[in-house]
């Protein structure tokens, strides 16, 4: 049996506050910062499922949901690890050893981008522009940034969040 996807009241609260925030028949308006809100309530993903639930809520097309959703690399369309290592690829990265990074980040957990370890711990996926340009190269895991990286670096935070066993946080 599937489980029911439904907001909890206190995720449900913040969803009204974010529709509120703009004007009446304007709920659409809502959509980027409502499917934040149903990515870190349903796993670190936004199924199907999710993404009618945020239509129904938002008065809008499921397929209004999809098009967004699809669109933007930040909502993920199938399930991740409890830590998804977002690692920039940009210029400055690329220039700084993003390439290195990301090989190393897939042989120390035997995975590839776009793949999730066995254990469903981490998740590895490659992204555009960060934005930390001066401390490069860098990753984002949930809303924490890690920056300056090499491997010493990433070896420690694999293990820190081994140690932590917790899903990110994402808000």
């Amino acid at each position: 049996m599937s489980k029911e996807i439904v907001f909890s009241a206190e995720t449900l609260a913040v969803v009204n506050k974010l529709i509120k925030r703009y004007p009446e028949g304007r709920q659409k308006s809502a959509l980027l910062p409502v499917l934040h809100v149903a990515q870190a309530e349903f796993d670190g993903w936004l199924s199907s499922d999710v993404m009618d639930y945020v239509a129904s809520i938002l008065e809008i097309k499921p397929i209004e949901v999809y098009e967004v959703a699809s669109f933007y690399s930040m909502y993920n369309l199938k399930p991740v690890g409890k830590c998804l290592l977002e690692v920039c690829q940009t210029g400055p990265c690329m220039l700084n050893g993003a390439d290195d990074l990301v090989a190393h980040f897939e042989k120390k957990l035997n995975i590839k981008v776009g793949e999730t370890s066995e254990d469903g711990m981490f998740t590895l996926k490659t992204v555009e522009c960060l934005g930390s340009c001066g401390t490069a190269p860098m990753l984002q895991c949930g809303a924490d940034y890690h920056e300056n990286l090499d491997e010493t670096k990433a070896d420690a935070l694999i293990e820190k969040l081994r140690a932590e066993n917790k899903r990110s946080r994402y808000c």
